[in-house]
């Protein structure tokens, strides 16, 4: 039986800007102190309550998750994880007491006993944002029947840091914003977004230029704001960048010096024998420009999705089961991937 595809290796509604969609929900159970406060036995008794209601008899989620102990997974796996944004950096660095309810295509996690009891996180290709949303909701009322969530009726639903009190909704876009960052207007945008309530970040590496020209558009108020107020603030900002970047394409694929670029940066993808990381994602993020674009045929933007998680480290690494590789060896497995992957299926364009 074919596994379904994961989130990552697809492409989505106004794909060729938006890469995917998050919507994170934090909820607490009544009756036991946050997971701060709560002692390990604390969290073994949150633990077994939660996957009683999720994978016990006669529920709803039968066969829909799997349950994943954080304890029981190697480093390698545990950081493939992040990688897959699956769960958060802190959320591996304590493993005991906390796991991770998994949905087959990778579309659904919940982090159990990270800063809140429950994280519920629906994952979608493009710019779906309604569509997580209606997905998060729904699981989030079937668990509320059986778990009864902390909610106040002035404050909201009760979260461990005040900035999630409210509706504990956080939403965000990744977004691919290679010609925005050229013409070098992503600071004075972000400056901008953040009077509104929205952050504008890095998705991948550190500082105002993103690694790979990917970056994640959020909500950042939960508090006095419907659920879908916040959404739909946030997708008419995403509309207006992914009308912005395109305008900014436009004008930089007609630059001699950008085809050439996307067109050297295609081969090198299919014929290196060495690749870093960082050399990677650039490169694949000229072929992602060059493939969105029309500039470059016969390359899915899904295919090029998959390859910015599945060549991460980590996630490199996780079918062969080691948990270190020496630099180039780790470097020749990824050319290898992206080799197999990228083979007879783009095509240079006869004339630049």
């Amino acid at each position: 039986m074919n596994e379904p595809l994961k989130w990552y290796e697809k492409n989505g509604p106004q794909g060729d800007v938006a890469v995917s969609v998050r919507v994170r929900l934090a909820r607490n159970l009544q009756g036991y102190p946050f997971p701060g406060r709560l002692n390990d036995a604390g969290k073994k008794q949150v633990l077994e309550v939660i996957k009683e209601a999720v994978l016990g008899p006669n529920s709803l989620f039968a066969g829909v998750f799997a349950w994943v102990p954080v304890s029981s997974l190697s480093r390698t796996a545990a950081v493939s994880l992040v990688e897959r944004h699956l769960v958060s950096p802190e959320f591996i660095s304590r493993p005991q007491g906390r796991a991770l309810l998994l949905s087959k295509d990778e579309s659904i996690a919940v982090m159990i006993n990270e800063e809140d009891h429950i994280r519920i996180q629906v994952l979608q290709e493009g710019l779906s944002l309604k569509e997580a949303w209606k997905t998060a909701s729904r699981l989030d009322d079937a668990l509320n029947e059986r778990l009864s969530f902390a909610f106040d009726p002035r404050l909201g639903y009760l979260t461990q840091s005040p900035i999630d009190l409210g509706t504990g909704m956080r939403a965000s876009l990744v977004l691919h914003l290679p010609a925005m960052e050229e013409s070098g207007v992503i600071g004075r945008t972000a400056s901008n977004l953040s009077k509104l309530g929205l952050s504008l970040q890095s998705a991948w590496g550190e500082g105002e230029e993103a690694t790979g020209c990917l970056y994640q558009l959020s909500n950042r108020v939960t508090l006095g704001l419907s659920e879908e107020e916040a959404l739909s603030n946030l997708e008419t900002i995403a509309m207006q960048l992914l009308r912005q970047e395109r305008g900014a394409r436009e004008k930089l694929m007609q630059r001699l010096d950008t085809q050439d670029t996307v067109a050297r940066s295609l081969g090198i993808l299919q014929n290196a024998r060495l690749l870093g990381q960082g050399e990677c994602l650039k490169l694949l993020s000229n072929v992602r420009l060059g493939a969105a674009c029309g500039f470059l045929k016969g390359v899915s933007l899904g295919t090029l999705n998959s390859l910015l998680v599945l060549t991460q480290p980590a996630t490199l690494r996780l079918p062969s089961g080691q948990e270190e590789l020496p630099g180039e060896e780790q470097e020749l497995l990824r050319a290898r991937l992206v080799r197999r992957m990228l083979a007879n299926r783009v095509e240079m364009p006869e004339e630049i």
